[in-house]
């Protein structure tokens, strides 16, 4: 089982991320771009405003899969059906999250996940939720016992690891002690650790 970092864990790993990990820059535009979108201040949808993200830190589910006006089509669908929710969660922070909002978040995973794959879902609905849903890759959820399976069969798993990182948060003192957003500071830990082997 992983180990819950510490402060010293979250800061080493921010240094190291800023250091070797230049796509930084698209996830900072693509939170950006999203928000406009959502506010309707930019003449981009809210598909067009994740795109820049998945484009750039999905690249491999899309080797043989088509980023066309169809997949745009379906991610825009897939906002509208859950739309409501997605909203409600955008105002909330994952140390809000417990068992009653378990169906739902596997709902949502779910059907994003049929559409974006495991780790593309997860990232979708962090831009959506920045603050609620946190980030993961196969590397991550392999290091957190939850090896990923076939796409469809991952929202329980999606589910575990958000109890787990909220845990991580809530033992490091949360958002006021960390300082920032929390979950891309767990995420920056996990990924420049589990994915990268930077720290």
């Amino acid at each position: 089982m992983v180990q819950t970092p510490t402060l010293q864990d979250i800061e080493a790993a921010r240094q190291a991320f800023e250091a070797n990990e230049p796509r930084d820059l698209f996830y900072r535009a693509a939170t950006e771009l999203v928000s406009l979108a959502l506010e309707g201040k930019t003449s981009l949808s809210v598909a067009e405003a994740l795109a820049v993200l998945l484009q750039t830190w999905n690249k491999m589910f899309y080797q043989y899969r088509r980023f066309d006006d169809q997949h745009f089509a379906d991610i825009e669908q897939l906002i509208s059906e859950h739309y409501s929710i997605l909203i409600a969660f955008r105002q909330r922070s994952i140390e809000e999250f417990d068992r009653e909002d378990g169906n739902e978040v596997k709902r949502i995973f779910q059907a994003f996940e049929e559409i974006l794959g495991p780790v593309g879902a997860a990232k979708c609905l962090h831009l959506l939720a920045s603050r609620f849903f946190p980030l993961w890759d196969r590397a991550i959820a392999a290091a957190y016992d939850l090896p990923l399976g076939k796409i469809g069969t991952n929202a329980d798993r999606y589910y575990r690891f958000m109890r787990i990182v909220k845990g991580q948060i809530q033992s490091l003192g949360g958002e006021k002690t960390i300082g920032r957003n929390p979950l891309k500071a767990i995420d920056e830990y996990n990924y420049c650790k589990y994915t990268k082997g930077w720290i």
